[in-house]
């Protein structure tokens, strides 16, 4: 590792701060299962935590690889196997591999997080569910239905609280705090999200302050498993060097292989129509030339065998298994054009990725 570059990338992250458009973020980066660099910058502490959005989705779903591991949940069987709550016209046919894929046909199905942390209000509210469109036949992102059934599914299997599962069989093994259902008294350090930027004229996206949402206590201590972990920097690129490590084997190494190469959903995504190289809970960059483009914040310089995911407001991590680094980049400024905040999370990882 050269320390100009380290420098480099701190330095491009910092002018996004000093130039007033962030007020806060964290970077950091993994090589060999450890922290090699981790960065706080603006107004926030290395201890302080930070919304980590769909970044989130990743760790939900390292959850679910101890299940099909050990045989208790098999991708290719009808989420109506496990959940009576599915067992009902459409929804019957849906499986749990199209629930990991964004393919299930229900990424408008509505849970309030209030009804999500809780079993019996979650699963009342499942069974209200409609199905969109044919299971299978298409990719629309699920921002977050398909992981309260996931949530539901860790539940039925364990018979444990899904928040508890995860920190226990994911969080703990790799040594970084409780990420899911942070209690009220406990949410002292969490870098609130501050509305910047103005929206560019004619740009295609333009996402509501939905964050202030995901930031209230209550939603907090409710754990959203699409979208509602709290971490720093560090923690997520510590989860990233697990995927590449997997330290005291903590998953199967077949289920975890799968989950970090195999590319199960090439359909496209809708708005550049650009293959959605998606696993069960990962984004693949691929060798299409495409890789930037997709939702995990890759840079030009990523493998195509890089892994990740990114999360609302180009929160980023990823793993890249031919350099063996991870990068993590996360912020409170929340963009009002999310196309920008999307070239600085290409420009950091690409630059990080040159780390190797």
């Amino acid at each position: 590792m050269e320390p100009t570059t380290v420098a480099q990338l701190i330095a491009t992250a910092k002018r996004d701060i000093e130039s007033g458009w962030l007020p806060a973020c964290q970077l950091a980066v993994g090589r060999n299962n450890e922290l090699i660099a981790f960065e706080t910058l603006g107004d926030a502490n290395a201890s302080d935590r930070f919304l980590a959005f769909s970044c989130t989705k990743p760790i939900v779903a390292a959850a679910i690889w101890h299940l099909i591991g050990d045989g208790r949940l098999d991708p290719n069987r009808r989420v109506s196997r496990y959940l009576e709550s599915f067992d009902d016209g459409p929804k019957r046919d849906i499986t749990v591999e199209q629930v990991l894929l964004h393919t299930a046909g229900l990424p408008n199905a509505p849970m309030a997080p209030s009804e999500g942390a809780d079993t019996p209000a979650r699963r009342a509210r499942m069974a209200d569910w409609r199905v969109e469109w044919e299971p299978g036949s298409r990719f629309e992102y699920h921002a977050a239905s398909a992981h309260w059934v996931l949530a539901d599914l860790i539940e039925h299997l364990t018979g444990r609280d899904f928040r508890d599962f995860i920190d226990e069989s994911v969080c703990a093994p790799l040594g970084f705090p409780r990420i899911l259902g942070i209690p009220v008294a406990d949410q002292h350090n969490i870098a609130a999200p501050i509305r910047v930027g103005a929206a560019i004229e004619g740009a295609p996206i333009d996402v509501p302050m939905d964050a202030e949402v995901v930031a209230r206590p209550d939603v907090i201590a409710a754990g959203v498993p699409g979208g509602g972990a709290v971490m720093t920097a560090a923690d997520l690129a510590m989860f990233y060097q697990g995927l590449l490590h997997n330290p005291d084997g903590v998953w199967s190494p077949a289920t975890l292989a799968d989950a970090t190469s195999n590319i199960r959903c090439r359909l496209p995504e809708p708005l550049f129509e650009l293959a959605v190289n998606r696993s069960i809970g990962l984004v693949i960059a691929g060798d299409d030339g495409n890789h930037m483009m997709r939702y995990a914040g890759f840079g030009a310089r990523n493998s195509p065998r890089s892994f990740g995911h990114a999360g609302m407001h180009m929160q980023v991590g990823w793993a890249d298994p031919e350099s063996g680094l991870s990068f993590a980049y996360l912020t409170n400024g929340i963009d009002t054009e999310v196309l920008r905040e999307g070239t600085r999370g290409v420009i950091l990882s690409d630059i990080a990725a040159r780390l190797a």
